[in-house]
């Protein structure tokens, strides 16, 4: 079955409604026979990331930059997974209240890096989450699930 990791470091309120929001969106009815699996960056492995064919990236900007959880992340996969995983889907939801270009241009290098194809546009949010921000959330998570689907 195919598989979507979603990887997220989830501190905040803000965070926690955006990653809900993306995991309702992977997890839609509609979408069958597709895995989902959710692991916090700081214990998402190198397996997992083997083991999956679609990626959902989730953290806070800190102080410019992605999440030191989602970073560690990256330094324990990036070479055991990155000949493996080539071309495979990713797209990320990041939140922030200041100095967010800094995390999402860092994201978008570690992906080119890796070689992933970004799937769907990153929802990047400052401030409050409001509800496109969460419908955009939604469609991100739908779209990567969607996209694994079986034909």
């Amino acid at each position: 079955m195919p598989t979507l990791l979603i990887v997220h470091h989830t501190p905040s309120p803000h965070l926690q409604a955006m990653f809900e929001a993306a995991v309702s969106g992977a997890t839609d009815p509609e979408i069958t026979g597709v895995d989902v699996v959710r692991r916090p960056a700081l214990s998402a492995t190198a397996s997992d990331v083997l083991a999956a064919d679609a990626y959902l990236l989730g953290t806070p900007a800190n102080l410019g930059y992605m999440s030191g959880a989602l970073k560690h992340f990256f330094d324990t996969v990036y070479y055991p997974c990155l000949d493996a995983t080539r071309n495979r889907s990713f797209g990320f939801y990041l939140h922030g209240n200041q100095g967010i270009e800094g995390a999402q241009r860092a994201i978008e290098s570690v992906t080119k890096g890796l070689g992933w194809q970004q799937a769907a546009p990153p929802v990047v949010v400052m401030g409050e989450p409001d509800k496109d921000d969460l419908a955009g959330c939604w469609e991100l998570g739908a779209a990567l699930a969607a996209g694994l689907m079986p034909e």
